[in-house]
């Protein structure tokens, strides 16, 4: 798995991670071996990042429950964020993270879709300074967001921006990817598949010969590849609890990567098809 660094301190992540938006929102009080088995392979796979939300129901209990039981909590980078209003609420919210995911300290927190910006960011700036948050961010699964988050990166003192980027949406690179390189913040990247509906674009079409010179397998890597060909891009977020999905999504984060004249190359396959 090839690694990447958080441009703000140099600590390296693996570049492909998970994703719990409606994969790992099952109900809390059962043992779900479908999101149990995916976590512990990423893990073993060598992942580490794993993004959740309040959001996205039952995910952060069930990621913390998980992480506990398989004993590999201090081993991932749990990255959730605040998704309220006004200051008391989004401290609460917060504090249930700590509490669910277990954790005293957490690795990054984000200001989920920008709601409540000026209040969030400012919690999130205290508890960064008091230890408690080790990374901040802001995100977005909009395209028509993307100018905004690029103004934040370029004005606000962030280490993670959050964003929707896939081969069917490009409009990151527009502005706000240039600008993440330019200010030095991290990319995660949300929707890499356009929540699956990608595959319905490709289902009936094969690979292209040459895709097996960048170890391309499946149309899952070759999606993942092209994302991850971005040199902005620091970390992609595909979900699933399907292992032979897990297994096959981890295998994109594996040399080569495309250059830009094979991202083109791509890009043109896929909008041929």
């Amino acid at each position: 798995m090839l690694r990447r660094p958080i441009p703000s301190s140099g600590e390296l992540l693996p570049v492909v991670g998970l994703g719990t938006y409606r994969t790992f929102d099952v109900a809390a009080e059962h043992s779900p071996d479908g999101p149990r088995e995916v976590l512990r392979r990423f893990h073993a796979l060598g992942g580490r990042v794993v993004d959740t939300s309040p959001m996205y129901g039952h995910s952060e209990t069930v990621l913390g429950m998980l992480a506990r039981d398989l004993g590999i909590s201090g081993d991932l980078f749990f990255a959730t964020k605040v998704w309220a209003r006004g200051e008391q609420e989004g401290r609460a919210q917060i504090n249930a993270s700590f509490e669910l995911l277990g954790a005293h300290t957490l690795d990054l927190l984000q200001v989920h879709n920008m709601v409540d910006l000026r209040n969030q960011l400012a919690s999130l700036k205290a508890l960064k300074e008091q230890g408690r948050v080790r990374y901040i961010g802001v995100t977005h699964y909009l395209s028509s967001r993307h100018e905004d988050l690029a103004e934040l990166v370029a004005s606000k003192a962030l280490d993670f921006v959050g964003v929707n980027y896939s081969l069917l949406e490009r409009n990151a690179d527009r502005h706000l990817l240039p600008a993440a390189a330019d200010h030095g913040v991290a990319v995660l990247v949300n929707q890499p598949f356009e929540t699956h509906s990608l595959f319905g674009w490709v289902r009936q079409a094969s690979l292209p010969d040459w895709a097996g010179e960048l170890g391309i397998r499946t149309w899952a890597q070759f999606l993942l590849k092209f994302v991850l060909g971005h040199p902005a891009v620091t970390c992609v977020l595909p979900a699933t609890r399907v292992l032979d999905h897990l297994v096959d999504n981890m295998g994109a984060g594996a040399e080569p990567l495309p250059d830009p004249g094979t991202r083109r190359r791509m890009a043109q396959y896929f909008a041929d098809l």
